[in-house]
Parts: structure tokens; C-alpha cells; sequence
């Protein structure tokens, strides 16, 4: 079999990497039985595909574990959407519109934003608020791109301390967004509304409405 490290095999394999449909591009397998998500997946050269490490979140019992279930979120959970925060009042108040999106779109009945630093609702304060509407698991959600010292660092910590005030709740600090197709699909979207701005074609949209930002530059 010729080598793959030769220019001949290079060529093939991402002749052939580029013919697969779009579904089946969305998977490399590491070997015959699993399938890596398009979520885990960082694509690069399909020869130098790397991934991330498998620990991808943090849990705690703090109390009687976790309830076995595969099925997301259920009855009893609290979500906590949190940020960096800003000193910004206007970037603030689009997590509390993010959040009521979020809530209208899942249904979950136990919704709450947090900022991990700057700006309150603080992470203690929403880890209270999900206790205080009966959620006996609560879920912190990062709303950041990729890990980082705040994912690894110091939102495992924030939300440590605040569950240390209600003994028998569990909790889970999930993964940030990390790569994901759909991310494709909203970068695009908002490159091309911008651009539709700056032609004369759109309005303002709410992120930079008021700043002027959204121009082109000399």
C-alpha cells in the first residue's frame, strides 16, 4: 500500500475527503465503531485532524449524585446561561434577551443568566434563584466560544462556592460552544447583514445600533 505521507497519496486522500457528501464529511472516524460528534471535531487537514480532550465538562455530586438520565435536560433542573460580563450595561442586557430566547425556545421552566464577573445576576445569585424555584440539579452553561481559564478556572470555582450553600443539589459546568457547523451558519449570517448595512440595504441591527460601529473604513 502506498504511503500516505507521499505527495501521490496526499493528493488522493483529499481528492477523496472532498467527493464525500456533506453528511458524511461531518464525521472522521477514529476507528470502525465510534463516531466523533461535528461538535468535538476540530477540523483541519484531514491528515492532522486533532481533538479535544474527552473531559469536556465538570461535575459534582454535592450530596446523592447525579440522577442517570439521557434524555438533556428534565423535570427538577435548573439552567444557568452565564458570560463574562461587561461593565457595559447594553452587553449585559443582551444575556437577559439570549436567556428569554433560550427559555421560549426549550421550554425549560427554570431559566436564569449570570455573569462570572463585573455585573450582577452573579453566578451565586442564579445558582440560588434555580434553587429557590425547586430545581434539584442545577446546569451552568457557559456562553463562551472555546475553554479557556474562565471554563476551566473560574466558573468551576464560582459555582463551587455557591453550591456550598445548598447541600444536596447537584451541578454540572458544561462544555463553552466549542467548534460547531451551526457556528458557520451565524458568523456568515452576521458577516452578510453586516454588509448589507454598510450598502445602504439594511438598518442597524440591535448589537451595534446607536454606536456608529458598523461602517467601512478608509
Amino acid at each position: 500500500m502506498e504511503s500516505l505521507s507521499s505527495s501521490t497519496s496526499l493528493s488522493r486522500y483529499n481528492q477523496s475527503f472532498s467527493e464525500l457528501n456533506p453528511k458524511s464529511r461531518r464525521y472522521i472516524f477514529r476507528n470502525p465503531s465510534r463516531v466523533v460528534p461535528n461538535f468535538v471535531k476540530l477540523h483541519q487537514d484531514p491528515l492532522k485532524t486533532k481533538y479535544l480532550p474527552p473531559r469536556l465538562c465538570v461535575a459534582s455530586a454535592n450530596g446523592d449524585g447525579f440522577r442517570k438520565s439521557h434524555k438533556g435536560v428534565v423535570e427538577g433542573d435548573g439552567v444557568i446561561i452565564v458570560d463574562h460580563g461587561s461593565r457595559r450595561k447594553e452587553s449585559n442586557l443582551m444575556l437577559n434577551e439570549f436567556v428569554v430566547m433560550f427559555k421560549e425556545k426549550t421550554k425549560y421552566p427554570i431559566v436564569e443568566p449570570a455573569h462570572m464577573e463585573l455585573a450582577e445576576p452573579s453566578i451565586k445569585d442564579a445558582f440560588d434563584s434555580c434553587v429557590q424555584q425547586g430545581a434539584k440539579r442545577v446546569i451552568v452553561s457557559p456562553f463562551f466560544l472555546f475553554p479557556g481559564r474562565h471554563w476551566n478556572q473560574d466558573i468551576p470555582s464560582l459555582t463551587t462556592e455557591a453550591a456550598k450553600d445548598h447541600p444536596g443539589i447537584t451541578y454540572l459546568v458544561t462544555a463553552p460552544l466549542g467548534l460547531h457547523e451551526k457556528l458557520v451558519d451565524v458568523v456568515n449570517e452576521r458577516i452578510s447583514y453586516c454588509l448589507s448595512h454598510v450598502a445602504g440595504e439594511e438598518d442597524e441591527c440591535s448589537v451595534c445600533a446607536g454606536t456608529g460601529k458598523c461602517r467601512l473604513y478608509n
